[in-house]
């Protein structure tokens, strides 16, 4: 049995300093490989003292997942871009951004290079390097706010690569729902990844994230998306805070686990 490790690496990312990157391997068997998870800020997954605004702990959800009798996951944290981080999980192409909804000065887009950052620089890099299992089943991606929103698109974009989506307390508010529902009806194909939408509803921004999640939950089968490949998930104690998406991750993984069974 080969114990569990949590290294730090720090890729390449366009027109900015590299970037750091943590990747968590649980415990396995010699030779195994397990799935992976690729999540949006990485500094707030993994380590409570470096966590500035709290932690997921998710390497306490996956040892739980091991105590169940799973096999557990690789989750690979990509740290945010600080002052840039609004930009690099906010996509140009969905639409008109609500730049009002937004706490962001010189605000720009950045969602695309942020996916041209994870696709073609941290997937390879991870599957080079790491003992995770090559396909669209065994891969996921998952954030929250924008990371959320940013984890939508990247399941949309990527129907390929991804099966399944943790997309928490996301950002769909930053565009109007026409604006979502053109880039959608261009997006959704045969075999979409699965997605695990969560808002909470106890905080002045969480009301405003849970209507527009509401809308989207609406808008998806409307477009074509297949129902059975949506959860949706309401908390309505819970506020805009990595607490409450440190409790939600454990049942997304629990989720995306047996589901890939």
């Amino acid at each position: 049995m080969i114990n569990a490790e949590l290294k730090t690496v720090f890729l390449p990312y366009p027109d900015k300093d590299d970037r750091k990157v943590q990747v968590y391997i649980p415990k396995h068997g010699e030779g195994e490989s397990l799935p992976v998870i690729y999540m949006t800020d990485g500094q707030n997954l993994f380590d409570e003292k470096s966590a500035y605004f709290g932690c997921w702990d998710v390497i306490w959800a996956v040892e739980q997942e091991q105590k169940n009798g799973s096999a557990g996951a690789v989750i690979v944290g990509i740290d945010n871009g600080n002052i840039y981080r609004d930009c690099e999980l906010t996509p140009g192409s969905v639409g008109r951004v609500f730049e009002e909804e937004l706490d962001t000065e010189n605000f720009s887009p950045e969602g695309e290079i942020f996916d041209g950052f994870l696709v073609n620089t941290v997937m390879p890099y991870v599957e080079k390097s790491f003992p995770v299992k090559r396909g669209r089943e065994f891969t996921s991606v998952c954030g929250s706010s924008s990371g959320g929103l940013q984890a939508l698109f990247e399941a949309v974009e990527h129907s390929d690569k991804f099966a399944f989506a943790g997309v928490f307390s996301p950002a769909f508010l930053l565009y109007s729902e026409e604006d979502w529902r053109k880039y959608l009806l261009s997006k959704i194909k045969d075999n979409m990844p699965y997605l695990y939408i969560y808002s909470g509803n106890g905080d002045e921004l969480e009301q405003k994230i849970f209507k527009s999640t509401e809308m989207m939950y609406d808008l998806l089968p409307e477009v074509g998306y297949p129902y059975d490949m949506m959860n949706e998930v309401i908390v309505f104690e819970n506020p805009h805070n990595e607490s409450a998406w440190k409790e939600i991750f454990k049942d997304f993984l629990h989720t995306v686990l047996n589901l890939k069974k």
